[in-house]
């Protein structure tokens, strides 16, 4: 099996990881992305983001692109769509398995982000791809002319749903609090949406149908009553959980499984540091990513500095 050597590996290829290959290629150290899909993360997906500071307004998928082109302008290396098999950490030197080979690495920068968290209720599993989505950017063209809800009063969800009525006739926002947690510009426009409507103190039950979701059976809170919302389609957008499944038990973790670092974005391990929506941070945004992985490239060339007499 082919047999890699770096300075330093960045594990994840969206906004945090790509920041963080920048920072540390100009540092004259040699460097590799490994990621298990095709670099951008989670803001590929998104249609537009006017938080980015510098941009007016941006594509997410455009702005990944200029992210990645400017990792290769210093020359990093990319491993897109490796299918990671084991990832030691605690050794000196750091080793990440994949089905094409061995990498290893004096320091490890963990940016594999997060995935959507589930409801966990009846239904969703077995509808997705059938009416349950994460992504209304991805999937709410389908939804042409139709019906369908939201769960979750955050950013995120605000947004989509706004978003989703671009297509639908109809979009409900689920939400188990009385009152939204997004912010106050971004639920103004909602409010002025006139294909939004707003389910406070409600949670979904069960989710329903026979080839397509059909409909989702919801409870208030409060009140305790249940009854049947008729939707085409439900996109949960709840919060996330980080893929963490590589690194568990190697490195400190919080109750929900984030990974724990210092200022500098070291973990508890020597050599190993984790950025962006994978460690447990006030803020997750893309800018916020960018910033972790500046801050860990730094410090883990640093590191690199150190104990550069060791042989990989």
């Amino acid at each position: 099996m082919e047999e890699k050597q770096f300075d330093i590996i960045i594990l994840g290829g969206g906004p945090a990881g790509l920041s963080a290959a920048v920072y540390a290629a100009r540092s004259a150290v040699k460097v590799a992305v490994i990621d298990i899909s095709m670099f951008g993360g989670q803001p590929s997906n998104y249609l537009e983001l006017e938080n980015y500071t510098g941009f007016k307004k941006v594509g997410g998928y455009e702005l990944m692109e200029q992210f990645e082109e400017h990792a290769d302008m210093f020359g990093v290396e990319k491993f897109p769509m490796e299918e990671i098999q084991s990832v030691d950490l605690n050794s000196e030197i750091k080793t990440v398995k994949t089905l094409n080979g061995v990498f290893k690495a004096k320091a490890i920068i963990i940016a594999t982000g997060a995935q959507p968290k589930k409801l966990g209720i009846n239904g969703e599993k077995e509808f997705v791809g059938r009416g349950v989505s994460y992504c209304a950017v991805c999937d709410g063209a389908f939804y042409k002319e139709k019906t369908v809800a939201v769960v979750g009063g955050g950013n995120a969800a605000v947004e989509e749903a706004m978003y989703l009525t671009r297509f639908a006739d109809k979009v409900y926002l689920i939400h188990r609090r009385n009152e939204l947690r997004a912010d106050k510009i971004v639920q103004e426009r909602a409010f002025k949406n006139e294909k939004l409507e707003f389910i406070y103190d409600t949670i979904v039950q069960e989710i329903q149908g026979d080839d397509l979701v059909k409909k989702a059976v919801i409870e208030n809170v409060k009140t305790r009553e249940v009854k049947d919302l008729e939707i085409d389609g439900i996109f949960p957008y709840i919060g996330f959980t980080p893929n963490v499944e590589l690194f568990n038990g190697q490195v400190e973790q919080d109750n929900n499984g984030f990974i724990v670092t210092d200022d500098k974005m070291q973990t508890n391990v020597k050599g190993v540091y984790a950025i962006g929506d994978v460690r447990t941070t006030p803020l997750r945004q893309v800018i916020t990513a960018a910033a972790d992985g500046a801050v860990a490239a730094v410090y883990a060339g640093r590191y690199v500095e150190v104990i550069e007499t060791v042989t990989v």
